[in-house]
């Protein structure tokens, strides 16, 4: 729900008249101050908002209403289904100054890292409409012996997924999952985190508007302990975002429900910097690597490995574009870093560089708040001599910080990329012979060659997600639908049983039934 005291002068009117439009008759009844979140925008000073503080029976209430609209859904054609998502794409393309209006008021990013979230939905949304039908249709599968045995795969939606999304891209990893789910033929029961909630609630009037039932797609705004908690005890598929001390308690919970699961949890991704590397072409794309959205994403670099011989120039060009980022706030082109999210989140990221710091690390650039520009800015940090009892070596700072690191050569590159339990993305920058050759060394669900992550991210056709204790389960590509769907094997016997005719002895349907597997085998006509 939204405050009457948006100010038209602090706002700009098309965010005003849009937010003040959409959210129209979506929220009902009333809150109090004990029973409900004040939303805060990092960039003003007024409230965004509020919203509930969901129970266990408001996940029981959303559930139910979930399930019963799932049964219908599940039943609707998929070329109906389809058409939903083709007119919310529409829809999000018409609204896309809005929305990301709303995620840089939630959390006050950039006006390019907004609009890679309004570019993901759209990416999502145009992929598994063109795609769904290729994907879960039923399938003819060989059978276990030509003429005799036809065999059919069935796809089927699971019921009711589960998704619990975080802060830092609330719409991309708030809507973008649930396409994929809700185009599957399942409902959805979604707990936003409470600091950014809005993209979802929008986002979920936009989908209505595109013909999406209203109770397909529940949002239950609340704690991670009592909503998310509840939400994974009562779901059919669980997909979490997140951290990985929180995904291997929710993994807990699902598993011993034997309910499948997806994860993105925590990286410190690493870049390799190789002697063929373009460094003068690339340093821009390397700094964008490293500071986009503050550095508030999982798949943002946090540790560079850099071959000796270009050591030094790498960090003066490094430094030299890092210093040229620009720090702002507002609705606007006109800077290209933003905030932290919230005061925790500077204190943390202050904590990470005092404490190299005081280890024996060096400052290059950077290494402080920037109170002059807002209150939960931070200035892009370089360090370097980074001591390996740092929690900066190996701890996730989720913020605009980089450790670089002089290496002998590339072996010793892949075995520090290799080192750490996590294995999110990577990033390789070399001549293209040196960087695929080492992309394949590297543990990680993704390897960007040239480029920090957008590559990787943005190529919705192939399957994206973590190894180790990155995650499990990937979103994009033909898995980021078919794991929100059962399997189901249908075969037909015909002409005679699979035991054989009753007139021959089985010691001898034995024999000619290894013959026939073995000459199967020879002439590749059994699958």
């Amino acid at each position: 729900m939204l405050p009457n005291r948006l100010k038209e002068e602090a706002l700009p009117k098309r965010f005003v008249d849009g937010l003040l439009e959409l959210t129209t008759n979506y929220a009902t009844g009333s809150l109090t101050a004990e029973d409900s979140t004040v939303v805060r925008s990092p960039f003003f000073a007024d409230d965004l908002g509020y919203v509930g503080n969901g129970t266990v029976s408001d996940v029981d209430e959303a559930f139910r209403l979930a399930r019963a609209a799932q049964r219908q859904w599940a039943e609707t054609p998929l070329t109906d289904r389809v058409k939903v998502f083709e007119r919310f794409h529409t829809i999000v393309f018409k609204r896309q100054d809005l929305l990301a209006d709303i995620v840089q008021l939630e959390t006050g990013k950039d006006r390019a890292a907004a609009f890679d979230e309004v570019l993901d939905v759209l990416n999502n949304a145009r992929y598994y409409a063109n795609n769904a039908e290729r994907f879960l249709s039923p399938k003819r599968r060989a059978g276990a012996f030509p003429l005799i045995t036809t065999t059919k795969e069935q796809r089927y939606p699971k019921g009711v997924v589960g998704q619990i999304s975080p802060w830092n891209y609330p719409l991309a990893l708030g809507i973008s999952d649930a396409i994929a789910a809700l185009i599957a033929g399942n409902a959805v029961v979604a707990k936003p985190d409470s600091t950014t909630p809005f993209s979802n609630i929008i986002a979920k009037k936009l989908l209505i508007n595109a013909g999406l039932p209203r109770d397909l797609f529940q949002i239950v705004t609340g704690s991670g302990t009592v909503v998310g908690g509840a939400i994974a005890q009562q779901c059919d598929y669980l997909m979490f975002t997140g951290s990985t001390a929180t995904g291997k308690i929710l993994g807990r919970t699902v598993g011993e429900r034997l309910v499948g699961y997806s994860a993105e949890l925590g990286g410190k991704n690493a870049m390799i910097v190789a002697p063929d590397a373009d460094i003068a072409k690339h340093a821009d794309t390397i700094a964008t690597a490293c500071f986009s959205n503050s550095g508030q994403l999982c798949v943002s670099i946090e540790r560079i490995y850099v071959h000796e011989s270009v050591y030094e120039t790498f960090l003066r060009a490094l430094q030299k574009a890092t210093e040229s980022i620009t720090l702002g706030k507002g609705l606007n082109w006109d800077y290209s870093m933003g905030s932290l999210i919230h005061q925790e989140q500077l204190e943390r990221v202050q904590d990470f560089v005092d404490d190299a710091v005081s280890k024996g690390a060096n400052i290059v650039t950077g290494g402080k708040a920037r109170p002059d520009v807002g209150p939960f800015h931070f200035a892009p940090t370089i360090l370097t001599d980074v001591p390996e009892d740092a929690k900066l070596r190996d701890q996730e700072v989720f913020g605009p910080v980089v450790y670089v690191q002089k290496v002998r050569d590339l072996d010793e590159a892949v075995d520090l990329a290799n080192s750490l339990n996590y294995g999110l993305n990577a990033s390789v920058f070399a001549a293209p012979s040196t960087a695929w050759k080492l992309a394949e060394r590297i543990e990680s669900g993704s390897v960007t060659i040239n480029d920090g992550y957008a590559s990787t991210w943005a190529s919705v056709s192939t399957p994206l997600g973590g190894v180790k204790e990155s995650g499990m389960a990937r979103r994009h590509g033909p898995e980021g639908i078919t794991k929100y769907t059962e399997v189901k094997n249908i075969s037909a016997q015909r002409i005679m049983p699979m035991r054989g005719p009753g007139f021959l002895p089985r010691k001898y349907y034995g024999q000619l039934l290894t013959t026939a597997l073995d000459l199967g085998r020879k002439l590749r006509f059994l699958p």
